[in-house]
């Protein structure tokens, strides 16, 4: 049985494991990929110590930390369900069936989708979730970016170097994302932001050949060839039945990472902790560790 288990291996999920591996904590980590939403993320330009640096580089300074200790890694493998029995959680994959004293629920957020006509057809023909991913598949033509938050305006940021023109088609009245980034997006000459719009369908044949876009009630067509889904994120915690969340699927914590659950913590973007954001997953991912260790100390 193993002291501990982290279920998930972005920012929260690989900092946890580093600090398990400096108390020496039997433990194994469950991921479906490492990263997380990071590995997703364009330029990062307010992570400490670095001005900048991109997802993809950022991941991979995570990893490369997370491997210089020898820990034992469940990679491509998800979590199903939990079972509490009287003095252990066992954790149930699509895998296998793994024990433990403690648990670590890191295992983020993925992306919402838009719920229209054409999205699940015409999804990886022209419809994505990840601009950093494919992104490049679209270079030279006209593509839209549904969102105006921040993960929208990153997207829109890296497709302007990409695409011969991005369109911004936001359902609010004024976009929401960082002053600076919507600053870098309006100095664009190859960016047009669409307010108050929101896609009814998706259509095209192999690919995908446009939108149907309503404004004010009044229903247009728009040529794009790429579309990329930004419209927020959803919490992975539909395993974790038997622990609290709240109306948004989040599960709820107090300052120590506890769960409802004694000897359950959590971290990162699964939680109900006010701010997304990659530091702050890393510093709840080393408090949820460090919080496991005590309790485990403490019961022993």
């Amino acid at each position: 049985m193993y002291d501990l288990i982290i279920i998930g291996a972005g920012p929260a999920g690989i900092t946890a494991s580093v600090y398990a591996a400096r108390k020496r904590m039997n433990f194994l980590v469950i991921t479906k990929d490492i990263g997380g939403q990071t590995a997703w993320s364009g330029n990062i330009e307010n992570y400490t110590g670095y001005q900048f640096i991109s997802g993809p580089e950022l991941t991979a300074k995570f990893e490369e930390h997370m491997k210089k200790y020898n820990i034992d890694l469940k990679e491509n493998e998800q979590a199903l369900a939990l079972e509490r029995k009287e003095n252990s959680i066992l954790v149930k994959t699509d895998k296998g069936k793994y024990e433990t004293a403690t648990l670590i629920i890191a295992s983020g957020k993925t992306s919402k989708e838009l719920g229209v006509p054409g999205e699940k057809e015409f999804k990886n023909r022209g419809l994505t979730y990840c601009a950093t991913c494919d992104g490049p598949l679209f270079t030279g033509k006209d593509v839209a970016v549904v969102g105006g938050g921040n993960s929208a305006l990153d997207a829109a940021l890296q497709l302007v170097k990409i695409a011969r023109r991005v369109y911004i088609i936001n359902i609010a009245d004024n976009l929401t994302g960082d002053a600076i980034m919507q600053e870098k997006v309006n100095s664009s000459k190859k960016v047009s932001i669409l307010n108050n719009t929101r896609i009814t369908s998706i259509f095209g044949d192999k690919m995908v050949k446009g939108i149907k876009i309503e404004k004010k009630d009044k229903e247009e067509s728009l040529a794009v060839e790429g579309i990329f889904v930004e419209v927020g994120l959803k919490p992975n915690s539909a395993f974790a039945r038997g622990i609290d969340i709240n109306e948004n699927g989040e599960i709820k914590v107090n300052c120590r990472n506890e769960t409802n659950i004694p000897g359950v913590f959590a971290a990162g973007d699964v939680t109900d902790v006010v701010e997304k954001q990659i530091i702050i997953a890393a510093g709840e991912g080393s408090k949820a560790a460090l919080g496991a260790f005590r309790y485990l100390s403490r019961k022993r």
